[in-house]
């Protein structure tokens, strides 16, 4: 396996068995739903649906990018693009430099769109190696790859300054997204890894013609501790660890963007971990929640217990719409808070 492959499994490994979440919390605790005690709504009837990318999805869910590595990564995404195509819920593959550098496409290839017919996939590339790329050609690979509805450019920056290796010459990254958003037919989202994105970034990336970001904000998986966790040395280690509970919350980097009203789509992800937060979220601006270590140890058991997962995810999301007395994830948006 290349450096890349066991760093992807290493990526896994951390998350799994390691404890690298942030000590913040995303912040959604704070937002607190008026309790409707006369909803006036049948449960069963509430409508959880929503469009995205031209499709209607079952609920506003996205299993978020985990990894794009080999290994098991192959059937961490495989389960992951069966239990979505049977909900019906959208899935975006992890970084797919390494099916691009080597060439290596095991589980990220044609598969994965066999196994996910009718539900949106979102391939996935890093923002720093767009620099390395030069040629549009190696994003329409991408794209092509998996048959992918959209293409995520993954910001991380602190991430890749903190791993051996890492690319640190971030100089030109906006211009080559604006590169890839003029040159690409499908849409280009703008993601971050945990560590949030600011109504500054937001504003940039919207001057290129980003519409859609997925703020991925603090408060989960903490991408310092996970390089801490795999150093090499106790110095990068501690070094590491000094930027556990960096960036913007979920719920901050969420406000910030949505107040800025000019039209972007926010994919809320970053630490959560239940219905009820997606709830929160959503009515905070986003339009999907998106999950991604809170579902990965049921993705490596998996397909039933992924669907489990998720179908718990549903559940809970429908009951905060019940007692929000929400009819519908429209009316959720709007629902009162005190």
């Amino acid at each position: 396996m290349s450096e890349i492959g066991h760093r992807k499994n290493d990526h896994i490994n951390a998350v799994l068995k390691s404890d690298v979440r942030s000590r913040k919390t995303t912040g959604l605790e704070a937002v607190v739903f008026e309790h409707v005690a006369l909803p006036e709504l049948d449960f069963e009837n509430i409508d959880l649906t929503c469009p995205f990318l031209g499709y209607t999805l079952q609920a506003p869910f996205l299993v978020s990018s985990m990894t794009g590595g080999l290994g098991i990564a192959k059937h961490i995404n495989e389960t992951i693009a069966e239990v979505c195509q049977s909900l019906q819920i959208c899935l975006a593959v992890g970084s797919q430099r390494i099916a691009l550098e080597e060439n290596q496409q095991d589980g990220l290839n044609k598969h994965i769109r066999r196994l996910a017919p009718s539900v949106p996939i979102l391939a996935n590339i890093g923002a720093a190696q767009l620099r390395l790329l030069n040629e549009t050609g190696s994003l329409l690979k991408l794209i092509d790859m998996i048959e992918a509805d959209a293409l995520i450019i993954h910001l991380n920056p602190l991430q890749e300054v903190l791993q051996p290796g890492g690319d640190k010459d971030w100089s030109g990254v906006l211009n080559q997204i604006d590169i890839a958003v003029r040159s690409l037919a499908t849409p280009v989202i703008v993601k971050e890894v945990g560590f949030g994105i600011s109504a500054r970034v937001a504003k940039q990336l919207w001057n290129v013609g980003v519409k859609i970001i997925d703020v991925a904000g603090s408060g989960g998986t903490s991408w310092a501790a996970v390089e801490a966790a795999r150093a090499p040395s106790d110095l990068t280690r501690e070094v590491a660890e000094t930027f556990r509970d960096w960036g913007i919350s979920t719920a901050q980097s969420i406000r910030m963007i949505d107040d800025l009203q000019c039209g972007i789509q926010i994919i809320a992800s970053g630490g959560l971990r239940t219905g009820l937060e997606a709830a929160q979220a959503i009515r905070l601006g986003a339009s999907l929640a998106g999950f991604a270590a809170q579902l990965l140890p049921a993705a490596v058991e998996g397909a039933e217990s992924l669907n489990a997962a998720i179908s718990k995810l549903m559940t809970e999301l429908r009951i905060a719409a019940f007692c929000t007395g929400s009819a519908s994830i429209t009316e959720l948006k709007r629902a009162a808070i005190l």
